[in-house]
């Protein structure tokens, strides 16, 4: 039998990500790449070993394969240990009648027994879609230290920005009041992070009274959350300062890897005490031939630059021909932009090929009401000699 483990994390990973579109097609958001050579995941699997959680329990659901291949025992993060480790939860493995996830609180619900074969004291869910370093060890403490039965990180945002996200109203001792749903006049700035912490029996207790609620949306914002606060239960929030996005459409996707170009945007991929891994495939050092010019850009392995790269994220394996020009773009792994094409302000999903003398995206100067007009070449998809890709657009299979 497993040994008892403080605290257990349930990564919720099943997630389609529709506003992403073609880059989501085939895989789930989280394995989306990310950065020149991880995928988002890597950096809720990465805080949580660093966080030294040794358990984690991966739930997929939507186009699980490519996630399931690539989290595999977990060795990248450290995950492959003999007592905990990584498991990939995908529902057909644990539900009684073989039926999906219905919904966050579900999904966790659906896999009781494997958190009951650990004992833990707390239960740590996450998700694997955004982009930010974390010490859940410190969140741990401080619930801990509060007695509480669940504890909420929160983030806070500009109040413009507040009607978009779960709103947590609380008192000057961090303890929840009030929850509100995206309120269109919001009360405070504290926004849930969609990262939690509960004592797990006290769970365990919830979710079992949602799953006989035929009612219910089976969701920790929509039921779990407002059931627990209308019952008195101790609920406190945490504050987080960091850097935090949410990389759920292709404008802050975009963002955030053009923040890994900013020093002072926070998203620091050098600090060799948080580090995040990946699973990286075996490349060669990336060539930089005579003819080519980088400026303020991200070149990861395995790489053939002929042209010229301005302020822009070049993934593992990526060719860039002479005369080719990429400006403030990101280009997935394995995609080749072939001589006389420009991109600019644009996605180029993996294994892409743009053919000689395309226009891909238009410089833009700023976004448009928060949205940057990002143009999208989806994953192998081949573009045309001399096509033009509009501001915004999206092609691909």
């Amino acid at each position: 039998m497993p040994g008892n483990k403080q605290c257990v994390a349930m990564l919720l990973a099943g997630g389609q990500g529709t506003r992403l579109g073609v880059l989501t097609k085939e895989v789930a958001k989280p394995a989306v790449p990310f950065g020149g050579k991880y995928r988002i995941i890597d950096f809720t699997l990465s805080n949580t070993i660093n966080s030294d959680i040794d358990t984690i329990g991966v739930l997929t659901q939507y186009q699980p394969f490519e996630l399931n291949q690539y989290i595999g025992n977990g060795q990248p993060w450290d995950f492959d240990r003999l007592e905990g480790g990584a498991f990939v939860l995908p529902p057909y493995q644990t539900a009684k009648s073989g039926e999906w996830y219905k919904g966050t609180a579900n999904a966790i619900y659906q896999n009781i027994n494997f958190l009951d074969r650990y004992s833990p004291q707390y239960v740590l869910i996450l998700s694997g879609d955004h982009i930010y370093k974390m010490n859940y060890s410190k969140m741990l403490k401080e619930h801990i230290s509060k007695g509480a039965d669940c504890t909420i990180a929160v983030l806070n945002v500009p109040l413009e920005e507040a009607s978009r996200f779960g709103i947590m109203n609380a008192d000057k001792d961090g303890r929840i009041t009030e929850f509100e749903e995206k309120p269109k006049k919001p009360k405070s700035t504290k926004a849930s992070m969609g990262i939690y912490i509960f004592t797990w029996a006290k769970l365990k207790e919830y979710l079992i009274k949602d799953e006989e609620d035929k009612t219910s949306f089976n969701d920790f914002g929509k039921n779990i959350i407002p059931n627990m606060l209308n019952d008195g239960q101790k609920m406190y929030t945490y504050d987080f300062s960091g850097y935090w996005k949410d990389v759920g459409t292709i404008s802050s996707l975009w963002e955030a890897n053009m923040d890994l170009l900013k020093p002072e945007s926070g998203l620091n991929l050098y600090d060799r005490s948080w580090i995040i891994y990946a699973r990286n495939a075996a490349e060669p050092p990336h060539y930089a031939g005579p003819d080519s010019h980088l400026f303020n850009s991200v070149v990861s392995e395995g790489g053939e630059i002929n042209g010229e790269i301005y302020n822009s994220v070049i993934s593992t394996g990526v060719v860039i021909e002479k005369g080719a020009k990429i400006f403030d773009s990101v280009i997935m792994p394995n995609s080749i932009i072939r001589a006389g094409t420009e991109v600019r302000h644009s996605i180029i999903g993996w294994g892409a090929e743009i053919l000689e003398n395309c226009k891909i995206g238009e410089h833009q100067l700023s976004a448009t009401a928060g949205e940057w007009k990002i143009a999208v070449v989806g994953p192998r998809t081949q573009v045309s000699k001399g096509t033009i890709v509009a501001a915004g657009e999206m092609v691909g299979k």
